[in-house]
């Protein structure tokens, strides 16, 4: 029992710390609905953009690419996090340091030669690939 009563009180700051937050976000959430407009009319639900008139539809189609282009971003600046990382510690971690980031930056180059061929990267239309494809070499 000493040690439930010793973690109540070692944490008593924390807890007291979340019911502060939460007691502010439920403040802020009633103050606003008390006092916010609730009037609703033709144009709330339409999309405002600096004041110039919509021309189109909201819904646009984005290709894949820049899915992958984002995903391929993300995967290969956290390399470059572990990259810097070991640089930091090249003195202490010798040959054998040196060595392994060797073997990952091979891999990292691997899976971009990989990218590359399988047309990952390639940004031009199919047709316009298709047609420098065909094209005789001089």
């Amino acid at each position: 029992m000493p040690d439930a009563v010793m973690s109540l009180a070692h944490n008593w700051g924390l807890a007291v710390f979340l019911l502060g937050v939460a007691g502010l976000c439920a403040f802020m959430l009633g103050v606003s609905s008390l006092l916010g407009s609730k009037a609703w009319g033709r144009s709330k639900n339409e999309p405002f953009e600096s004041g110039i008139v919509s021309t189109g539809g909201a819904r646009l189609r984005f290709s894949a690419k820049f899915y992958l282009v984002a995903m391929l971003f993300v995967i290969f600046d956290v390399e470059a996090l572990f990259l810097f990382a070991w640089a930091v510690s090249l003195r202490e971690s010798g040959w054998a340091g040196f060595i392994e980031a060797l073997i990952f930056i091979a891999i990292l180059l691997a899976g971009l030669v990989y990218l590359a061929r399988i047309g990952a990267l390639d940004w031009a239309p199919e047709a316009r690939r298709k047609r420098l494809a065909s094209k005789p070499k001089s």
